[in-house]
Order: C-alpha cells, then sequence, then structure tokens
C-alpha cells in the first residue's frame, strides 16, 4: 500500500480523536538527491502521526522520513499515499504526553533534519473516563476542567 496512486486515505488515517494540528514554524522546499518536498503539517491523533506533504509534481517521488522527539521515541512508517502532489505519510505511535518537540528527517539525505515542529502540551486525555455534570452543564473529567496553559512567547 506504500506509494499507492490514487488509493483512498481514510483507511489508513489513525483512530481515535485528533488531538493537535502542528503547523510549521518556517516554508521552504527541501530538496534531497532523491526527491524534494514541503512539509505542510503533521496532525496529531489519538494512535499515530500523519506527516502532510507536499510534492512540486505527481511524477516526484515520496520522500524517505524519520520522526523523533526529545524523549527518543521509535516512530514507525505505517503507510502512505500519493494524491497528485499531495503526499500523506502514518506513522506510529502517537507523541507521548509531555512531548516538547518533534523532528521530522530525511532519510534520503543522511537524516538531515527537515523541520523541526513545537508540541503544545495536551492537557486532554484521548478517553475521558468518569464525565460527571460540571458548572453551567458542561462535562468535565473527575479531575477537573481543561484549562489550556497559556505561555509567553520565547
Amino acid at each position: 500500500m506504500a506509494g499507492d496512486k490514487g488509493n483512498s486515505t481514510r483507511k489508513f488515517i489513525p483512530s481515535g480523536a485528533l488531538r493537535r494540528l502542528l503547523l510549521p514554524p518556517t516554508y521552504g522546499r527541501h530538496v534531497t538527491p532523491a526527491t524534494e518536498f514541503t512539509i505542510l503539517s503533521v496532525e496529531v491523533w489519538a494512535s499515530g502521526l500523519v506527516v502532510n506533504i507536499h510534492l512540486p509534481s505527481d511524477s516526484v517521488p515520496e520522500p524517505r522520513l524519520t520522526l523523533q522527539d526529545h524523549f527518543g521515541t521509535e516512530y514507525t512508517l505505517q503507510d502512505s499515499a500519493t494524491i497528485g502532489t499531495r503526499n500523506l505519510q502514518v506513522f506510529t505511535p502517537s507523541v507521548p504526553p509531555g512531548t516538547r518537540s518533534l523532528t521530522v528527517r530525511s532519510a534520503d539525505d543522511d537524516g538531515r533534519p527537515v523541520v523541526t515542529f513545537a508540541v503544545p502540551l495536551m492537557a486532554v486525555p484521548d478517553a475521558l473516563p468518569g464525565l460527571e455534570e460540571g458548572a453551567h452543564g458542561r462535562s468535565v473529567a473527575a479531575d477537573g476542567p481543561y484549562e489550556p496553559e497559556l505561555r509567553r512567547p520565547a
């Protein structure tokens, strides 16, 4: 299934909830001896990651990517699909709790970093056991309501 042209993308998108959409801090084309591409985003799903890639044309080969976080988590490519100039690559597992950065590297270019994403703190677990009725009729987890972490820019 890897690299199937025209393949239906829905059957290999990770299961569970979409937890975050990570956008690159910079925009730029990455050129390797084998291909060229631009990383558009990384979707953080409850059960995996989807790297959304733009290729300059539909005849360019898909890039070989590796992912790395600051914990040293091993991410495994599960599937890939190319539809026109768009390539989606699915990796497992999802980012572990407390992950602060995720680096996409090019395996076609001796592991050279392509882009590093800041990963916001994800305080909402995938499944919220013991939901109870909170103030103002809203559901909250037993340990309290979700409150986003506000941080000053660096």
